[in-house]
């Protein structure tokens, strides 16, 4: 990805990445996001990069010995340490909606963000948002206090969060909104999708934000907009 694309989608938000895509591909249906709400622990920060995946439980014990679930995790921070950068760990909680273990934490928040990669994607559990470092924001499905019997399954695998499924090295951009997956098609012509769509909405706020407006103004603004849009 080229640093200029990187920045820019660093600097708009999610829905506007969504809203990108549609005019990048010239038709509305796109629909690889997220659905429901979801938690996130920097409302300002917007993460961006390439999936590097996981999948996890705690609600119950691990029924591998003790040495095999700690090879694994050892295996899977040397894979999260890997791969191509900008990256995003992105971790399916398999307890679904009885997920209690907050496997991001002070701990895991700090050693992911040393990796360097810009955050974490999560169906799962997050904690300690007082003391989550910045710059590496979580957009979670719940918060918690437990960490439970937290333990890696395995990485590398294709992943579902929130019904959006996540392949391994999938560039991904997600913040307080939830999270897209941008098609690799698109990447070239995304720069100028975004240049249009502010362009095009631009014309919207500037005929009504702070102001009054009839009807009959507002069908001459509108016929710009679509105009401007497509």
């Amino acid at each position: 990805m080229e640093d200029a694309l990187l920045d820019l989608l660093r600097r708009v938000d999610t829905p506007t990445v969504c809203n990108a895509i549609e005019v990048a591909q010239g038709k509305r249906g796109f629909n690889a996001f997220t659905r429901g709400t979801m938690l996130c622990s920097a409302t300002g920060e917007a993460m961006v990069g390439y999936a590097r995946t996981a999948r996890i439980r705690a609600v119950s014990p691990p029924q591998e010995p003790p040495d095999v679930i700690k090879t694994r995790r050892m295996a899977y921070y040397a894979y999260m340490a890997s791969g191509p950068r900008p990256g995003v760990t992105v971790v399916q909680d398999m307890d679904g909606a009885e997920a209690i273990g907050a496997f991001w934490g002070e701990v895991n928040t700090n050693i992911h963000k040393a990796f360097g990669l810009a955050g974490a994607l999560t169906n799962g559990v997050m904690r300690d948002l007082g003391d989550l470092p910045e710059g590496f924001p979580v957009v979670a499905g719940s918060i918690g206090p437990s960490h439970g019997f937290v333990h890696v399954l395995d990485f590398g695998v294709e992943v579902e969060i929130f019904g959006m499924q996540v392949a391994p090295g999938a560039l991904v951009h997600a913040d307080r909104h939830g999270a897209v997956v941008i098609p690799d098609d698109i990447v070239p012509r995304l720069s100028e999708a975004i240049a249009t769509l502010m362009r095009s909405e631009k014309i919207v706020f500037d005929a009504v934000k702070g102001k009054t407006l009839g009807f009959e103004e507002f069908e001459a603004v509108w016929a710009a907009f679509e105009a401007a849009r497509t």
